[in-house]
């Protein structure tokens, strides 16, 4: 193979990795715990879209345990994201480390 057509290879792949990073970054992920007491939606680029309490859980009682529920939520929507991007990275790349953290 010449270097030209590596290159091109290369350029090709670089495409195909760009374009399946947005298409992770725009996807919506969705986490609730405490028996759906606790809903956290987020994008793929880690953004936190929305959180939603069920109202018997706004109560000076349930404080603490409403405060972890979210802290538990936000964090598996997030490795949800996280997990789906390391897969289509991995699919893409062969497993092969890339500059940039893919």
């Amino acid at each position: 193979m010449n270097m030209q057509a590596l290159l091109k290879q290369a350029q090709k792949m670089q495409k195909e990795i760009n374009q399946a990073e947005s298409k992770c970054n725009e996807q919506i992920y969705e986490s609730s715990m405490g028996g759906g007491g606790v809903k956290v939606t987020v994008k793929g680029s880690m953004e936190v879209l929305s959180i939603e309490i069920e109202k018997d859980l706004l109560n000076e009682e349930e404080k603490e345990t409403l405060q972890d529920l979210i802290v538990c939520t936000v964090n598996d929507a997030l490795k949800k994201a996280e997990n789906e991007k390391t897969a289509v990275m991995k699919k893409l790349t062969g497993g092969v480390k890339m500059p940039g953290g893919f």
